[in-house]
């Protein structure tokens, strides 16, 4: 399972999207707080007497935050977000998220947000 996780997290940070590749250039190298974010970080859990895992867009270890990067996808998809955020909270982990459209065209408000999240 290891190697799946790290292959599907690989995988993902090869086919970034261009809203993650922004946020990623502002929060990498402690840009934001001096806080360190791993980029397409799997988050295990186990769910039904199974291991699981989700691969967060962004993770912050120091203040358990995970960021995320909603596209066009996640207006179909709400449902499995809701979930998911909720799973994530159970392990003590904030969910943030921002949609590709605010990243791209209001950087400077989404750094500010999270500069607060992170306070």
């Amino acid at each position: 399972m290891k190697n799946t996780i790290k292959q599907v997290a690989r995988n993902l940070r090869k086919n970034s999207t261009k809203a993650e590749n922004i946020l990623w250039q502002t929060v990498r190298n402690r840009r934001i707080k001096n806080r360190k974010f791993y980029r397409q970080y799997p988050i295990n859990f186990e769910y039904d007497e199974q291991r699981r895992f989700f691969i967060a867009d962004f993770y912050c270890h120091e203040c358990k935050l995970v960021v995320e990067v909603d596209g066009d996808i996640h207006e179909k998809q709400k449902d499995y977000d809701k979930f998911r955020s909720f799973i994530i909270n159970q392990l003590g982990i904030k969910v943030v998220r921002f949609k590709n459209e605010e990243i791209e065209n209001s950087l400077d408000d989404v750094i500010e947000k999270l500069t607060l999240t992170l306070s």
